[in-house]
């Protein structure tokens, strides 16, 4: 237990790109703002590797002010309480020549990254993180560089040894990543070849593969969060990333539309502390 500790109720989830808050877990934060608790977000890059439409880019001068103007009017639909950017650049998808640049995420050093996370995390001392599984959900090099950031991050934050220039150490409580379900996936995979699609190109720019994603293990959904009572301020949020097709649910963001199928709730494991796969719990505070 930390010496000094957070008297609010406190959540900084740590991500990589706008609209992966709104599309990956938009249903808990809004829900824990109804909660009165104070949900922070990192936000490690501004997107700048997506493409967008030349109609969304008339009133900005770059991809990244206009996914950066998305993500807080998300911010402002869903209540969080702060934006943060780590200020690294979109790595884009494997192999992409965004991977190369000298500024992209994928580039820095773990320990750099971390770093960043842990000044976050004694600042705001929150009692429950959340970031990535290890796959990043869909093996976006950005998602696993900041899954292995953030676990570093949260062992380290405690530590005064460590990172002493990022602030008084404070270690938060616990540590979640989202729960892998990929029987529905599998559904879709067949579904899909059912109806002449491929399955293996999917999403905007068609770098998604359901197959590969469909063969991973599932992990234990150790907490579940129901977010129907927010819905409509989780659409709100989503519609906000119009360049990445949030607000057009049928048939374009397969975020979305897994989201609705698997029943308005966000599914969580718990990383640390450890408890066993039979566990279950509906409050990522619950001990």
């Amino acid at each position: 237990m930390n010496a000094d500790t957070n008297p609010r109720k406190t959540i900084l989830i740590v991500l990589a790109h706008p609209d992966d808050e709104s599309f990956g877990m938009g249903g808990t934060i809004a829900y824990y703002d109804t909660q009165g608790v104070d949900v922070h977000l990192a936000c490690a890059t501004r997107g700048e590797a997506g493409t967008v439409d030349a109609e969304y880019l008339a009133k900005y001068n770059t991809i990244a002010e206009l996914r950066e103007a998305e993500l807080l009017c998300a911010a402002d639909a869903l209540g969080l309480k702060s934006v943060n950017f780590l200020e690294y650049r979109d790595s884009g998808m494997v192999g992409s020549e965004d991977n190369r640049r000298p500024e992209a995420l994928v580039q820095a050093p773990l320990e750099q990254v971390a770093g960043r996370v842990v000044a976050l995390i004694r600042r705001l001392r929150p009692q429950v993180v959340i970031t990535f599984d290890e796959t990043g959900g869909y093996y976006h090099p950005d998602h696993i560089h900041i899954h292995k950031a953030t676990v570093a991050a949260f062992h380290a934050a405690g530590d005064a040894s460590q990172y002493p220039e990022a602030g008084q150490p404070y270690q938060p409580d616990m540590l979640y990543v989202n729960a892998r379900n990929r029987a529905r996936l599998r559904q879709a995979v067949f579904f899909m070849r059912l109806v002449g699609k491929d399955p293996s190109k999917v999403g905007r720019n068609q770098d998604i593969d359901l197959t590969v994603l469909a063969r991973d293990k599932d992990t234990p959904p150790h907490v579940t969060i129901n977010y129907r009572s927010v819905q409509a301020r989780k659409d709100k949020a989503d519609a906000c990333h119009a360049s990445q097709g949030g607000g057009r649910f049928i048939g374009s963001n397969l975020l979305e539309i897994v989201a609705r199928w698997l029943g308005n709730k966000d599914r969580f494991t718990r990383i640390h502390p450890p408890v066993p796969d039979s566990y279950r719990a509906t409050d990522l505070f619950a001990n």
